[in-house]
């Protein structure tokens, strides 16, 4: 069975606050790893001494690491100018050194161009070489760190570089380093793909990490999101990597306003997380016929 995992951004944006309850609830629930967001500072020994106690925490509760982050318009990495390039670049190793001091060994999300960041126009050849030239860096240098870049795509309301399976395909086909695969998100699939299956089929010899997002970004399984299918599909191309759960709900405030929350779908993020965590193990069980297993649950 695939390791499941929770992200962790319906409790926090930043990992500032005090987890170490939330963590033993995550884990007393039944999952596997957690996923942090990471946003790195200009104070990086702060940073680097924040993220190993995280760590830290989360490994002497059995719990493992994984890390997502994004890009921000100010250090966007198909920018013209290769001074904000060359910013991007450096904040993104830096990224990878906190998620590396957390024990994260995959560091995923939208880390190819900035979030949200439109010119009102399809992405240019120069914009993908731009790209493509940073991510070989940063491939290069997360395999130093032992940390391994998942690339997502997200739907065309918040990046128009890489919007879909073919996309991320191609991308992870031109950079070509053994630390730049690819993830899939649930949520964005479900706006920008025509076929689901067709889709992780295309990405599975890449394929390193999963997000399970419902339609509304609520509680997996409250929504309109074929799960079955999507574990059916995931037994089928053999995958045997995490699977985490991300969902976004009005707090904290920064988050939702970036993620156009503006309605609470789910009674607290404890309520979403255990109803999440049963029905993605009832799921994939059941995906994967094993009726045997499902007494337990």
């Amino acid at each position: 069975m695939n390791k499941l995992g929770m992200n962790l951004f319906v409790w926090t944006a930043s990992m500032d606050e005090d987890m170490s309850a939330t963590l033993l609830f995550l884990k007393e629930t039944g999952f596997d790893f957690v996923e942090m967001p990471v946003s790195g500072t200009d104070n990086r020994q702060a940073d680097l001494a924040k993220w190993q106690q995280l760590g830290q925490q989360a490994a002497q509760l059995g719990l493992g690491v994984q890390t997502c982050s994004i890009v921000a318009p100010e250090l966007c990495l198909i920018n013209p100018d290769p001074a904000i390039r060359q910013a991007g670049v450096s904040y993104l190793k830096h990224v990878i050194d906190c998620s590396a001091a957390a024990g994260s060994s995959i560091l995923m999300g939208p880390l190819y161009a900035g979030f949200k960041t439109f010119t009102g126009k399809p992405a240019t050849a120069d914009e993908w070489n731009r790209s493509v030239e940073a991510m070989r860096e940063l491939a290069e240098y997360a395999q130093s760190r032992g940390v391994m870049i998942a690339i997502e795509s997200l739907n065309r309301f918040e990046t128009y570089l890489l919007t879909c399976a073919d996309d991320v395909v191609r991308y992870v086909e031109v950079v070509n380093h053994p630390s730049c695969r690819a993830a899939f998100d649930t949520f964005h699939a479900n706006i920008e793909e025509k076929n689901v299956p067709d889709a992780l089929r295309k990405l599975a010899p890449y394929l390193v990490h999963v997000q399970l997002s419902e339609n509304d970004r609520s509680t997996p399984g409250q929504g309109q999101i074929n799960f079955r299918q999507v574990f059916e599909t995931l037994d089928e191309i053999g995958y045997t990597g995490p699977i985490a759960i991300e969902a976004f709900g009005p707090n904290p405030p920064e988050l939702a306003a970036a993620t156009h929350i503006f309605r609470p779908m789910f009674t607290s993020p404890e309520q979403l997380a255990e109803d999440g965590y049963q029905f993605i193990v009832e799921t994939q069980n059941l995906a994967s016929r094993r009726p045997d297993v499902l007494q337990d649950y």
